[in-house]
Protein backbone atom coordinates (compact mmCIF):
# COMPACT_ATOMS: atom_id res chain seq x y z
CA UNK A 1 0.00 0.00 0.00
CA UNK A 2 2.94 2.26 0.86
CA UNK A 3 4.51 1.82 -2.96
CA UNK A 4 1.06 2.25 -4.26
CA UNK A 5 0.75 5.48 -2.43
CA UNK A 6 4.06 7.00 -3.44
CA UNK A 7 3.67 6.22 -7.41
CA UNK A 8 -0.13 7.73 -6.61
CA UNK A 9 1.47 10.85 -5.12
CA UNK A 10 4.19 10.62 -8.35
CA UNK A 11 1.16 10.33 -11.11
CA UNK A 12 -0.72 13.35 -8.92
CA UNK A 13 2.27 15.48 -9.46
CA UNK A 14 3.07 14.64 -12.70
CA UNK A 15 -0.56 15.66 -13.52
CA UNK A 16 -0.43 18.95 -11.88
CA UNK A 17 2.89 20.12 -13.74
CA UNK A 18 0.85 19.37 -17.11
CA UNK A 19 -1.72 21.24 -16.05
CA UNK A 20 -4.41 18.62 -16.00
CA UNK A 21 -5.44 18.85 -12.34
CA UNK A 22 -6.37 21.36 -9.92
CA UNK A 23 -8.03 24.69 -10.48
CA UNK A 24 -5.36 26.56 -12.42
CA UNK A 25 -5.36 23.49 -15.04
CA UNK A 26 -6.49 26.43 -17.84
CA UNK A 27 -3.76 28.93 -16.81
CA UNK A 28 -0.74 26.62 -16.37
CA UNK A 29 -1.73 24.98 -19.92
CA UNK A 30 1.23 26.68 -21.35
CA UNK A 31 3.56 25.34 -18.76
CA UNK A 32 3.34 21.64 -20.72
CA UNK A 33 7.38 20.59 -20.66
CA UNK A 34 8.54 20.80 -24.24
CA UNK A 35 8.64 17.31 -24.41
CA UNK A 36 4.65 16.56 -24.31
CA UNK A 37 4.38 19.10 -26.68
CA UNK A 38 3.84 16.91 -29.87
CA UNK A 39 0.93 14.81 -28.01
CA UNK A 40 -0.43 17.21 -25.66
CA UNK A 41 -3.29 19.45 -27.18
CA UNK A 42 -6.49 21.08 -25.98
CA UNK A 43 -9.43 18.98 -26.09
CA UNK A 44 -13.06 20.07 -26.58
CA UNK A 45 -15.90 18.32 -26.91
CA UNK A 46 -19.53 19.52 -26.69
CA UNK A 47 -22.49 18.68 -24.01
CA UNK A 48 -24.16 16.57 -26.87
CA UNK A 49 -20.68 14.34 -27.50
CA UNK A 50 -20.53 13.85 -23.52
CA UNK A 51 -23.89 12.63 -22.96
CA UNK A 52 -23.86 10.47 -26.09
CA UNK A 53 -20.73 8.71 -24.90
CA UNK A 54 -22.00 8.68 -20.93
CA UNK A 55 -25.21 6.61 -22.37
CA UNK A 56 -23.36 4.44 -24.50
CA UNK A 57 -20.79 3.46 -21.77
CA UNK A 58 -23.92 2.12 -20.04
CA UNK A 59 -24.22 -0.50 -22.45
CA UNK A 60 -20.40 -1.86 -22.91
CA UNK A 61 -20.57 -2.03 -18.79
CA UNK A 62 -23.24 -4.14 -19.36
CA UNK A 63 -21.80 -6.66 -21.42
CA UNK A 64 -18.88 -6.21 -18.59
CA UNK A 65 -20.88 -7.16 -16.20
CA UNK A 66 -23.01 -10.09 -17.84
CA UNK A 67 -19.55 -11.56 -18.11
CA UNK A 68 -18.97 -11.95 -14.25
CA UNK A 69 -22.50 -13.09 -13.35
CA UNK A 70 -22.35 -15.17 -15.95
CA UNK A 71 -19.39 -17.59 -13.74
CA UNK A 72 -21.57 -16.91 -11.43
CA UNK A 73 -24.52 -18.42 -13.46
CA UNK A 74 -22.64 -21.44 -14.57
CA UNK A 75 -21.44 -21.97 -11.32
CA UNK A 76 -24.67 -22.00 -9.79
CA UNK A 77 -26.44 -24.16 -12.75
CA UNK A 78 -23.64 -27.02 -12.87
CA UNK A 79 -24.39 -26.99 -9.02
CA UNK A 80 -27.99 -28.09 -10.09
CA UNK A 81 -28.51 -29.87 -13.26
CA UNK A 82 -26.61 -32.32 -15.50
CA UNK A 83 -25.44 -30.67 -18.21
CA UNK A 84 -24.37 -32.33 -22.28
CA UNK A 85 -22.61 -31.45 -24.50
CA UNK A 86 -22.27 -32.45 -27.71
CA UNK A 87 -19.55 -30.86 -29.74
CA UNK A 88 -18.61 -31.40 -33.76
CA UNK A 89 -15.37 -33.07 -34.29
CA UNK A 90 -13.58 -35.17 -37.40
CA UNK A 91 -13.78 -38.30 -35.31
CA UNK A 92 -17.57 -37.95 -35.31
CA UNK A 93 -18.61 -35.62 -33.00
CA UNK A 94 -17.52 -35.64 -28.67
CA UNK A 95 -20.08 -35.63 -25.64
CA UNK A 96 -19.19 -34.37 -22.46
CA UNK A 97 -21.32 -34.98 -19.24
CA UNK A 98 -21.06 -32.25 -16.57
CA UNK A 99 -22.81 -33.78 -13.34
CA UNK A 100 -23.18 -31.78 -10.05
CA UNK A 101 -20.29 -32.58 -8.11
CA UNK A 102 -18.16 -34.67 -9.51
CA UNK A 103 -15.62 -34.58 -12.58
CA UNK A 104 -16.61 -34.38 -15.97
CA UNK A 105 -16.95 -37.41 -18.42
CA UNK A 106 -15.77 -37.24 -22.02
CA UNK A 107 -17.41 -40.28 -23.53
CA UNK A 108 -15.67 -42.72 -26.01
CA UNK A 109 -14.71 -41.82 -29.70
CA UNK A 110 -16.73 -43.44 -32.38
CA UNK A 111 -14.83 -46.46 -33.80
CA UNK A 112 -12.14 -45.61 -36.11
CA UNK A 113 -14.07 -47.54 -39.34
CA UNK A 114 -15.92 -44.10 -39.00
CA UNK A 115 -13.15 -41.99 -40.02
CA UNK A 116 -11.58 -44.30 -42.41
CA UNK A 117 -15.09 -44.30 -43.95
CA UNK A 118 -14.65 -40.15 -44.09
CA UNK A 119 -11.30 -40.74 -45.20
CA UNK A 120 -11.29 -42.51 -48.45
CA UNK A 121 -14.64 -40.75 -49.34
CA UNK A 122 -13.28 -37.54 -49.02
CA UNK A 123 -10.57 -38.73 -51.11
CA UNK A 124 -12.60 -38.12 -53.94
CA UNK A 125 -14.23 -34.76 -53.38
CA UNK A 126 -10.58 -33.45 -52.50
CA UNK A 127 -9.27 -34.77 -56.20
CA UNK A 128 -12.55 -32.78 -57.51
CA UNK A 129 -11.19 -29.87 -56.25
CA UNK A 130 -8.05 -30.02 -57.29
CA UNK A 131 -9.17 -30.63 -60.89
CA UNK A 132 -12.22 -28.28 -61.50
CA UNK A 133 -10.53 -24.96 -61.50
CA UNK A 134 -8.35 -26.44 -64.32
CA UNK A 135 -11.39 -27.52 -66.95
CA UNK A 136 -11.72 -24.62 -68.87
CA UNK A 137 -8.03 -23.73 -68.93
CA UNK A 138 -6.58 -26.57 -71.01
CA UNK A 139 -2.82 -24.67 -71.41
CA UNK A 140 -2.35 -24.58 -68.01
CA UNK A 141 -0.69 -27.52 -66.58
CA UNK A 142 0.31 -26.11 -62.67
CA UNK A 143 -1.94 -29.26 -62.02
CA UNK A 144 0.32 -31.58 -62.91
CA UNK A 145 2.01 -31.15 -59.57
CA UNK A 146 -0.48 -31.68 -56.97
CA UNK A 147 -2.43 -34.30 -58.54
CA UNK A 148 0.93 -36.31 -59.42
CA UNK A 149 1.84 -35.43 -55.53
CA UNK A 150 -2.06 -36.99 -54.44
CA UNK A 151 -2.01 -39.29 -56.31
CA UNK A 152 1.20 -41.18 -54.51
CA UNK A 153 -0.30 -40.47 -51.21
CA UNK A 154 -3.78 -42.53 -52.68
CA UNK A 155 -1.23 -45.06 -53.57
CA UNK A 156 -0.18 -45.55 -49.89
CA UNK A 157 -3.90 -45.56 -49.20
CA UNK A 158 -4.95 -48.34 -51.09
CA UNK A 159 -1.80 -50.57 -50.15
CA UNK A 160 -2.89 -50.15 -46.54
CA UNK A 161 -6.89 -50.51 -46.62
CA UNK A 162 -6.47 -54.35 -45.76
CA UNK A 163 -4.67 -53.74 -42.72
CA UNK A 164 -7.05 -51.23 -41.28
CA UNK A 165 -9.99 -51.77 -38.47
CA UNK A 166 -12.85 -52.05 -40.98
CA UNK A 167 -15.39 -54.20 -41.25
CA UNK A 168 -13.93 -57.25 -44.18
CA UNK A 169 -17.49 -56.36 -45.71
CA UNK A 170 -16.78 -52.88 -46.27
CA UNK A 171 -13.11 -52.83 -47.87
CA UNK A 172 -13.61 -53.95 -51.27
CA UNK A 173 -16.01 -50.93 -51.83
CA UNK A 174 -13.21 -48.71 -50.26
CA UNK A 175 -10.43 -50.38 -52.38
CA UNK A 176 -12.40 -49.69 -55.95
CA UNK A 177 -12.90 -45.74 -54.59
CA UNK A 178 -9.18 -45.60 -54.49
CA UNK A 179 -8.84 -47.56 -57.46
CA UNK A 180 -10.54 -45.45 -59.21
CA UNK A 181 -9.41 -42.15 -58.11
CA UNK A 182 -6.23 -43.85 -59.05
CA UNK A 183 -7.21 -44.70 -62.71
CA UNK A 184 -8.85 -41.63 -63.09
CA UNK A 185 -5.52 -39.11 -62.35
CA UNK A 186 -3.03 -41.23 -64.17
CA UNK A 187 -5.61 -40.68 -67.23
CA UNK A 188 -5.36 -36.89 -66.66
CA UNK A 189 -1.69 -37.20 -66.30
CA UNK A 190 -1.08 -39.65 -69.51
CA UNK A 191 -3.50 -37.13 -71.28
CA UNK A 192 -2.01 -33.95 -70.09
CA UNK A 193 -5.38 -32.65 -69.44
CA UNK A 194 -8.55 -31.88 -67.92
CA UNK A 195 -11.92 -32.56 -69.43
CA UNK A 196 -15.37 -32.63 -68.53
CA UNK A 197 -16.36 -35.40 -70.06
CA UNK A 198 -13.66 -37.66 -68.34
CA UNK A 199 -14.87 -35.72 -65.08
CA UNK A 200 -18.57 -36.53 -65.74
CA UNK A 201 -17.39 -40.44 -66.29
CA UNK A 202 -15.65 -40.64 -63.28
CA UNK A 203 -18.28 -38.86 -61.00
CA UNK A 204 -20.61 -41.35 -62.02
CA UNK A 205 -18.20 -44.39 -61.33
CA UNK A 206 -17.91 -43.22 -57.91
CA UNK A 207 -21.46 -41.76 -57.06
CA UNK A 208 -22.83 -45.56 -55.87
CA UNK A 209 -19.33 -46.40 -54.00
CA UNK A 210 -19.31 -43.16 -52.26
CA UNK A 211 -23.23 -43.37 -50.72
CA UNK A 212 -22.64 -46.62 -49.51
CA UNK A 213 -19.47 -45.32 -47.44
CA UNK A 214 -21.67 -42.39 -46.27
CA UNK A 215 -24.67 -44.70 -45.06
CA UNK A 216 -21.63 -47.19 -43.77
CA UNK A 217 -20.06 -44.25 -41.59
CA UNK A 218 -23.53 -42.69 -40.20
CA UNK A 219 -24.65 -46.11 -39.30
CA UNK A 220 -21.53 -46.06 -37.17
CA UNK A 221 -21.34 -42.68 -35.88
CA UNK A 222 -25.07 -43.11 -34.74
CA UNK A 223 -24.78 -46.16 -33.54
CA UNK A 224 -22.15 -45.50 -30.78
CA UNK A 225 -23.37 -42.11 -29.71
CA UNK A 226 -26.73 -43.83 -29.06
CA UNK A 227 -25.56 -46.31 -27.35
CA UNK A 228 -23.53 -43.48 -25.08
CA UNK A 229 -26.53 -41.19 -24.70
CA UNK A 230 -28.50 -44.27 -23.49
CA UNK A 231 -26.09 -45.61 -20.77
CA UNK A 232 -25.88 -41.81 -19.48
CA UNK A 233 -29.97 -41.69 -19.40
CA UNK A 234 -29.65 -44.81 -17.28
CA UNK A 235 -26.77 -43.91 -15.20
CA UNK A 236 -28.42 -40.38 -14.56
CA UNK A 237 -31.75 -41.96 -13.36
CA UNK A 238 -34.45 -39.56 -12.17
CA UNK A 239 -31.89 -36.57 -12.72
CA UNK A 240 -32.37 -36.79 -16.34
CA UNK A 241 -35.60 -34.85 -16.31
CA UNK A 242 -33.72 -31.84 -15.34
CA UNK A 243 -30.81 -32.39 -17.33
CA UNK A 244 -29.65 -29.94 -20.23
CA UNK A 245 -28.14 -30.83 -23.28
CA UNK A 246 -26.60 -28.23 -26.77
CA UNK A 247 -24.91 -28.98 -29.50
CA UNK A 248 -23.29 -26.66 -32.31
CA UNK A 249 -23.83 -26.60 -35.61
CA UNK A 250 -22.43 -24.84 -38.46
CA UNK A 251 -25.28 -23.77 -41.50
CA UNK A 252 -24.70 -26.78 -43.59
CA UNK A 253 -25.16 -29.14 -41.04
CA UNK A 254 -28.25 -27.68 -39.74
CA UNK A 255 -30.28 -29.67 -41.04
CA UNK A 256 -30.97 -33.34 -39.58
CA UNK A 257 -27.87 -32.36 -37.52
CA UNK A 258 -26.92 -35.79 -36.24
CA UNK A 259 -25.99 -35.02 -32.34
CA UNK A 260 -28.70 -32.88 -31.59
CA UNK A 261 -30.92 -35.62 -33.99
CA UNK A 262 -29.45 -38.39 -31.31
CA UNK A 263 -30.14 -36.08 -28.24
CA UNK A 264 -33.76 -35.60 -29.41
CA UNK A 265 -34.57 -39.50 -29.26
CA UNK A 266 -33.41 -39.86 -25.70
CA UNK A 267 -35.24 -36.13 -24.42
CA UNK A 268 -38.29 -36.19 -25.96
CA UNK A 269 -39.86 -33.55 -28.37
CA UNK A 270 -40.83 -31.43 -24.88
CA UNK A 271 -37.15 -31.02 -24.67
CA UNK A 272 -36.80 -29.30 -28.25
CA UNK A 273 -36.00 -25.32 -27.83
CA UNK A 274 -36.23 -25.90 -24.42
CA UNK A 275 -33.56 -28.23 -22.13
CA UNK A 276 -32.11 -29.57 -25.59
CA UNK A 277 -30.92 -26.14 -27.33
CA UNK A 278 -28.70 -26.23 -31.22
CA UNK A 279 -26.28 -23.94 -31.06
CA UNK A 280 -25.12 -22.35 -34.38
CA UNK A 281 -21.27 -21.23 -35.07
CA UNK A 282 -19.36 -19.68 -37.50
CA UNK A 283 -16.72 -22.64 -37.40
CA UNK A 284 -16.90 -26.02 -37.26
CA UNK A 285 -15.48 -26.83 -33.90
CA UNK A 286 -16.60 -24.88 -30.43
CA UNK A 287 -14.50 -25.26 -27.36
CA UNK A 288 -16.05 -26.53 -24.64
CA UNK A 289 -15.99 -23.44 -22.35
CA UNK A 290 -17.55 -21.53 -25.27
CA UNK A 291 -20.23 -24.11 -24.93
CA UNK A 292 -21.18 -24.27 -21.92
CA UNK A 293 -20.97 -20.44 -21.92
CA UNK A 294 -23.20 -20.09 -24.13
CA UNK A 295 -26.00 -22.56 -22.68
CA UNK A 296 -25.81 -21.36 -19.33
CA UNK A 297 -26.02 -17.95 -20.66
CA UNK A 298 -29.50 -19.45 -22.37
CA UNK A 299 -30.28 -20.63 -18.98
CA UNK A 300 -29.79 -17.64 -17.25
CA UNK A 301 -31.64 -15.32 -19.60
CA UNK A 302 -34.90 -16.99 -18.85
CA UNK A 303 -35.36 -15.33 -15.15
CA UNK A 304 -34.62 -12.51 -16.52
CA UNK A 305 -37.00 -12.64 -19.18
CA UNK A 306 -39.95 -13.71 -16.64
CA UNK A 307 -39.02 -10.69 -14.37
CA UNK A 308 -39.41 -8.35 -16.58
CA UNK A 309 -41.44 -9.26 -19.51
CA UNK A 310 -44.08 -11.91 -17.94
CA UNK A 311 -41.97 -15.23 -19.81
CA UNK A 312 -38.99 -17.20 -19.41
CA UNK A 313 -38.57 -18.10 -22.53
CA UNK A 314 -38.81 -14.60 -24.50
CA UNK A 315 -34.84 -13.87 -24.45
CA UNK A 316 -33.91 -17.75 -26.03
CA UNK A 317 -34.70 -15.23 -29.31
CA UNK A 318 -34.10 -11.93 -30.34
CA UNK A 319 -35.42 -9.58 -27.82
CA UNK A 320 -36.35 -6.85 -30.49
CA UNK A 321 -37.91 -9.70 -33.13
CA UNK A 322 -41.46 -9.03 -33.02
CA UNK A 323 -41.39 -5.20 -33.04
CA UNK A 324 -38.72 -5.32 -36.00
CA UNK A 325 -41.36 -8.13 -37.77
CA UNK A 326 -44.12 -5.25 -37.68
CA UNK A 327 -41.93 -2.40 -38.69
CA UNK A 328 -40.82 -4.25 -41.71
CA UNK A 329 -45.01 -4.88 -42.10
CA UNK A 330 -45.14 -1.22 -41.89
CA UNK A 331 -42.04 -0.43 -43.79
CA UNK A 332 -43.00 -2.84 -46.66
CA UNK A 333 -46.46 -1.67 -46.94
CA UNK A 334 -44.90 2.20 -47.38
CA UNK A 335 -42.54 0.65 -50.20
CA UNK A 336 -45.36 -1.18 -52.02
CA UNK A 337 -43.55 -4.49 -51.55
CA UNK A 338 -44.72 -8.16 -51.34
CA UNK A 339 -44.09 -9.43 -48.16
CA UNK A 340 -41.67 -12.26 -46.77
CA UNK A 341 -42.02 -13.28 -43.97
CA UNK A 342 -42.76 -16.69 -42.08
CA UNK A 343 -45.23 -17.44 -39.98
CA UNK A 344 -45.41 -16.00 -36.47
CA UNK A 345 -45.04 -18.72 -33.44
CA UNK A 346 -45.51 -19.23 -30.13
CA UNK A 347 -42.35 -18.26 -27.81
CA UNK A 348 -41.05 -20.98 -26.54
CA UNK A 349 -42.38 -23.37 -29.61
CA UNK A 350 -41.00 -26.37 -29.39
CA UNK A 351 -40.69 -27.01 -33.31
CA UNK A 352 -37.58 -28.47 -34.39
CA UNK A 353 -34.55 -26.07 -34.78
CA UNK A 354 -33.99 -26.87 -38.42
CA UNK A 355 -36.07 -26.85 -41.76
CA UNK A 356 -39.71 -28.87 -41.16
CA UNK A 357 -42.02 -27.39 -43.75
CA UNK A 358 -42.47 -30.28 -46.27
CA UNK A 359 -42.55 -29.94 -49.91
CA UNK A 360 -41.44 -31.51 -53.95
CA UNK A 361 -37.92 -32.55 -54.16
CA UNK A 362 -35.49 -34.77 -53.12
CA UNK A 363 -34.77 -35.04 -49.21
CA UNK A 364 -31.49 -37.18 -48.56
CA UNK A 365 -28.94 -38.60 -50.50
CA UNK A 366 -30.87 -41.36 -51.08
CA UNK A 367 -33.70 -39.56 -52.79
CA UNK A 368 -31.19 -38.83 -55.73
CA UNK A 369 -29.98 -40.30 -58.34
Amino acid sequence: MRNFAIMMGGACALLSSLGVVGSHSAARAADVPSYFKEIVGTQTASPAEIGTKNVLQLNSTMFELYGEAGKLFKKNILAQHPLILGLFSGAGGRFILYRPGMAPIDAPQVPIAYQLLKSVGHSTMALAEVIVPYLNSPNDLTWRASLASYRNRMQFALDGVDATDMRDDWKPNNRSILQNNIAFMDECLKNNAITADALDAFAKKQAPLLKKNIAWAAQTQVAHWMDVIGGWKQMLGADWEKAFAASNTIYVARQNNILFSVLAQFMGPEAVNDRLILIETVSFTTTPDDMLDSLTRIIADRPVGAAFFGHNRLMDFELMGGDARQAIVDEAAKRKMTLNLPPLVPIGSRQWPTLVTPGPGAKTLADLP
